[in-house]
């Protein structure tokens, strides 16, 4: 235990010899001072003169170890010598304290929970400001330092990266005067799962939090299980045309390109100019919702069913559906036909692309990606890169698990639409024109598969690479088997070679084994304006985006949560119930009681207050003599009043 002392003990320095002196002195309620205090040696002793409880360490001879060559461990002082804030509870013994409170970087945890947290443990009051600091302290140890030192920690990081994970692509571009300017990674076993995933990257940018800010660039894939499989990050100044340019060639680089390679992103301009540069073979399509939010806030438009015409027409899959929906949507919305056009109907079509988008027609999965790094984008550079090491080091290890756990020849998403798409088939109706083509009635509709080409007139299987509902009509009917055709890419083989690398750990920083043109190199934090104030880190909404109001589940009041609500809660009223009726009340000689009559006995006459009881709540009878209890129990509690929050 960190604080029992002991002789004999040996601490590895002198810092975690004084903090378990700390944590014991506050643990038995008591105060310590440094008599005697050098390189060599450390005596301590008790605040009260007359005590007699001391400790002295010494440092062994070559080496950064101490060991408790002495302890007394008695005291003698007085026991109403004592106190809730004491001298021992500095800032960085706090964070020592509370270190292990933060178990990961999404944790909130504020000064008035560390104030909390140590007078419950020790019984130790402190100030506001040194929790703060203590709080401060403990974030240090898990952000690996502070900013500064965490970009020259940088390079030996990367270094170790390398060296562990075999494979692995690292480019960090500095500026003059080593100042940081790009960085790019992209593990081994992410190249190597590519390789199974189908063609299409979706790419997003999203904003760092931490002192020196910049922006995190992210190029995302779906698994065989439409499970977001990371492929690289990068880390720039800004969102431009020059950082935008210089991550997508790094993509290129390791990933390569082919004429099947779709690139789905916003409208960023800088995104457009890069991905022509970089992937000049590549078709570069448009997030939908992206273009839909451009498209509410050029006409002004919240309608619901341009919203739901356009998604419809988005997706459709052939051409003649696509004309009916988008001669709605032009209808209702004038203008809207020459500005989605200008804007190319390949790029935003499933039904014009020239290639395979498959079911990837949005960015959502670069978003939900940057979505889980809410909190770890506060971190600073090197610890914010461990992070996401470790969470794709944990994604690896779920999925590989899942993938190899699973007994069917298709992923579990992929069986699971098939199951779906079986029972639809159910209803529908094959004529057989001849040993390969068929045509299937689907209600009022009739569809023509053609199983030597593999294609059907819906043009879904053709486009996602699964059988529809029409081929798995036919199936039911002839001796195909859907599997064989399903594309490769959501086959069990594929999704279990896609995480088939390992994302190695990375040792601690005092077992890194760097070699000195790395270690002695001096990376400097990139040149940012300060701004007055406390940082943003709620990011500005996009063009068209509706957000979302939060509403608390405690009082049910919208624009605030649960957490940090401090509204007044009324009191629930009781269900109600039979009513108690006063004998004093009832004129009759007789109480009715349920259907039964029993006779009254003899009372005083009725009092005239009793008859008309003033409002309660509000008592207007200073009377001091006590109330009938009936009349008390038909006298609730006063319903207008709130309960204060504890």
């Amino acid at each position: 235990m960190l604080g029992d002392i002991e002789e004999n003990r040996v601490f590895r320095s002198k810092k975690e010899l004084m903090t378990c002196l700390s944590i014991m002195s506050m643990r038995k309620k008591f105060q310590y001072k440094v008599f005697k205090s050098n390189t060599s040696f450390i005596v301590v002793r008790c605040v009260h003169p007359s005590c007699s409880w001391r400790v002295r360490a010494n440092k062994l001879i070559e080496s950064e170890y101490w060991m408790v060559t002495k302890h007394v461990n008695k005291h003698t002082c007085p026991t109403d010598f004592k106190t809730t804030r004491r001298r021992q509870a500095t800032s960085w013994v706090v964070g020592e304290c509370i270190k292990r409170r933060f178990i990961n970087p999404g944790r909130v945890f504020r000064p008035r929970d560390v104030m909390d947290d140590m007078k419950q443990r020790y019984g130790v009051e402190l100030s506001y400001s040194v929790a703060w600091r203590g709080r401060e302290c403990a974030y240090e140890n898990l952000r690996l330092g502070t900013p500064e030192q965490s970009y020259n920690l940088l390079p030996g990081y990367l270094h170790m990266l390398m060296q562990t994970n075999p494979g692995s692509v690292v480019n960090l571009e500095v500026t003059d005067g080593n100042k940081f300017q790009y960085l790019f990674i992209a593990f081994a076993a992410s190249i190597q799962g590519f390789s199974y995933c189908r063609p299409v990257i979706s790419i997003d940018a999203t904003h760092l939090k931490g002192k020196y800010r910049g922006v995190l660039f992210t190029a995302v894939c779906h698994d065989a299980n439409q499970q977001i499989f990371p492929l690289a990050i990068g880390v720039g100044d800004s969102e431009n045309d020059a950082a935008w340019t210089w991550f997508l060639k790094r993509v290129k680089d390791v990933f390569g390109e082919n004429p099947t390679l779709v690139i789905v992103s916003d409208r960023h301009r800088s995104i457009r100019s890069a991905v022509e540069e970089a992937f000049p073979r590549a078709f570069h399509g448009i997030c939908i919702y992206h273009l839909l939010n451009n498209l509410k806030t050029k006409f002004k438009s919240k309608n619901k069913e341009l919203e739901q015409h356009y998604i419809a027409a988005a997706k459709a899959y052939n051409l003649q559906e696509f004309h009916v929906l988008f001669y709605t949507l032009c209808s209702a919305v004038p203008g809207a036909k020459e500005y989605l056009e200008s804007v190319g109907l390949d790029r935003w079509t499933r039904s014009h692309a020239p290639c395979r988008r498959y079911n990837i027609m949005t960015t959502n999965i670069s978003e939900s990606f940057n979505a889980v790094l809410v909190k770890v984008r506060e971190l600073p550079i090197t610890a914010f890169v461990n992070e996401v090491r470790l969470l794709c080091q944990r994604w690896f290890q779920q999925r590989r698990t899942k993938a190899n756990g699973c007994s069917s020849r298709m992923s579990t998403d992929v069986e699971n639409k098939l199951e779906q798409r079986r029972d639809r088939a159910q209803t529908m109706d094959v004529i057989c024109a001849d040993q390969y083509t068929f045509d299937v009635v689907d209600g009022d509709r009739n569809y023509c598969v053609d199983m030597a080409l593999w294609t059907c007139t819906c043009r879904k299987f053709q486009l996602d690479q699964l059988p529809c509902d029409h081929v798995l009509a036919v199936v039911r009917k002839t001796q195909y088997d859907p599997y064989d055709l399903c594309s490769l890419y959501y086959t069990r083989e594929f999704w279990c070679e896609t995480y088939r690398g390992v994302i190695q750990p990375i040792p601690h920083i005092s077992s890194w084994v760097v070699p000195p043109p790395i270690s002695t190199f001096q990376l400097n934090p990139p040149d940012v304006r300060t701004v007055a104030g406390r940082r943003r880190k709620r990011r500005l909404p996009s063009m068209g985006e509706e957000l979302t109001t939060p509403k608390c589940s405690r009082c049910k009041g919208k624009g605030h949560n649960r957490a940090t609500c401090q509204n007044p809660i009324a009191l629930r009223q009781s269900e109600p119930g039979p009513s108690l009726v006063s004998p004093i009340a009832g004129a009759s000689s007789a109480t009715e009681l349920g259907h039964q009559t029993y006779p009254s006995p003899s009372m005083p006459p009725p009092v005239a207050a009793a008859t008309a009881p003033p409002d309660v709540g509000h008592p207007t009878d200073p009377s001091p003599t006590m109330p009938s209890p009936i009349a008390a129990a038909t006298a609730g509690p006063h319903f207008g009043q709130t309960l204060a929050d504890s």
